[in-house]
C-alpha cells in the first residue's frame, strides 16, 4: 500500500471522510494508529478540528485510552524533568531538552498526544562526567554493564549509556551531540548549544532553537532507524507548521542545515512531509534545499522506494513483498552512516561473536 493511501496517514493529513468510514475501516485505522503510536495524536487532532463526535463509540474508546496514557506520560515527563533540573542546578550545567520532552515542556503542538519512552537531554561534553555523577547520586544507574558496550557508547557514540532510575524506572538519555562522533555528518554541538532558547518560567531549562529542533528530528529519523518513522515525520510536520508562521524561520532553515551539515536529512524531511502530510513548505525553500542537497537520481529513486515502505505503521495492511527487505536496508544504512567501514566491521563482528546473552552468562 502506498503510504499516501494508508488510513492513518490520510487521517493525520485531514483527508479521511470520518462520517463515511465503515466499521471495518475504523477497526483497521485503530490498529494502524496503535502500531504507529499515533492514536493519542489522532484524538487530539480530531478534538481540535471538532470532528471527534464523528468517531463511533467503539473506536472512541481506543482513542480515549491512548490519550489518557499519553497525558499521564506527559505528567510523568514533567516530573522527571523537574528532578533532573534540580539535580543539575548545583553544578551549573544548562539543561537542554531534546525531542518529545522538549515539545512537551515548551508547550509545542508536537507535544500534544505525544507518546514518550524516555527523557533526552543535551549537555556540553566537557560536563558529561559531572552530569553522570550527579544523576547517579540521585538514583539513576547505567543500563549497560558489558565492558564493550560501555566503550562503544563512551568512545564512539553521541551519548553515554542510558540511565534508569532505581525506583521509578524512568530512563534518561544523556547526549553531548545529536549524531555519533563517528558519523559521516558532523553537526557541531557547540553551535546547537550556543543557540538554545530558555523555556519561559523555568530556571536553567532550555530547548534547541526552532530550526535546530526540526534539524535534530530530521537527522534522528533520516540518519537512523524507522521504528517510529511515521510518528517522527508527524512531529516534523507539526513543528514546521508551528514555526513556519514566522517568515524568518523559513529564511534561515536551509542555511542553518548547511551550517550544521544536515542538509541531506532536511531534504528528505521536507519532501516527505509535503508528500505525506501536505505540509505547507514554501516553494522557494524546496528549491533551495534541492539546489544544495538533492541526491543523484538513482540514489533518490532508491531512497524513495525504501522510505515509502518505512514511513508507514509496521502493520500488515501497510506492507508489501518488499517491506521487510526495505526496512533491513534502511537499518544497514543507519549503521553505515554512523561508523566508518573498519569500525562498523569490527562492531558487527564483536556483536556476532559475543552476543548480549553471552556477555550476561
Amino acid at each position: 500500500m502506498p503510504p499516501n493511501d494508508c488510513l492513518v496517514v490520510r487521517a493525520l493529513r485531514g483527508a479521511l471522510p470520518l462520517e463515511s468510514l465503515l466499521m471495518n475501516e475504523w477497526d483497521l485505522l485503530i490498529r494502524q494508529g496503535r502500531k504507529a503510536g499515533l492514536l493519542a495524536r489522532l484524538h487530539w487532532q480530531w478534538t481540535q478540528t471538532g470532528q471527534i463526535h464523528l468517531v463511533p463509540e467503539a473506536a472512541l474508546a481506543h482513542l480515549l485510552s491512548a490519550r489518557v496514557i499519553a497525558d499521564k506520560q506527559a505528567l510523568a515527563v514533567r516530573w522527571e524533568v523537574s528532578q533532573i533540573r534540580t539535580t543539575l542546578l548545583p553544578i551549573g550545567v544548562p539543561l537542554t531538552l531534546l525531542k518529545g520532552a522538549a515539545y512537551c515542556l515548551a508547550g509545542l503542538v508536537a507535544g500534544r498526544g505525544r507518546v514518550f519512552s524516555d527523557v533526552d537531554i543535551l549537555v556540553p561534553k566537557t560536563h558529561i562526567a559531572q552530569v553522570e555523577s550527579a544523576l547517579k547520586m540521585r538514583g539513576w544507574v547505567a543500563t549497560q554493564h558489558d565492558a564493550y558496550d560501555q566503550r562503544y557508547y563512551r568512545n564512539w557514540m553521541h551519548e553515554i549509556p542510558p540511565l534508569v532510575h532505581l525506583k521509578r524506572l524512568s530512563v534518561i538519555d544523556v547526549h553531548h551531540a545529536i549524531l555519533p562522533e563517528t558519523a559521516r555528518l558532523k553537526p557541531n554541538p557547540t553551535l546547537l548549544l550556543a543557540a538554545v532558547q530558555a523555556i519561559p518560567g523555568a530556571t536553567n531549562l532550555f530547548t534547541l532553537a526552532p530550526a535546530d529542533m526540526v534539524l535534530h528530528s530530521a537527522s534522528h529519523l533520516f540518519c537512523g532507524e524507522f521504528e517510529h518513522g511515521l510518528r517522527d515525520l508527524s512531529d516534523i510536520d507539526l513543528l514546521l507548521r508551528e514555526f513556519g508562521t514566522v517568515a524568518e524561520f523559513w529564511d534561515g532553515l536551509v542555511p542553518r542545515a548547511q551550517q550544521l551539515d544536515l542538509a541531506r536529512p532536511l531534504y528528505f524531511a521536507l519532501h516527505w512531509a509535503v508528500r505525506l502530510f501536505a505540509t505547507p513548505v514554501p516553494s522557494p525553500v524546496l528549491r533551495e534545499i534541492d539546489a544544495c542537497a538533492r541526491p543523484s537520481i538513482p540514489a533518490k529513486q532508491l531512497m524513495n522506494a525504501l522510505l515509502q515502505r518505512a514511513l508507514v505503521p509496521d502493520h500488515a495492511s501497510c506492507h508489501d513483498a518488499l517491506s521487510v527487505p526495505a526496512r533491513g536496508l534502511l537499518y544497514a544504512r543507519a549503521h553505515w552512516l554512523r561508523m566508518p567501514p573498519h569500525l562498523l566491521a569490527y562492531h558487527l563482528a564483536h556483536k556476532a561473536l559475543f552476543p548480549p546473552h553471552s556477555a550476561a552468562n
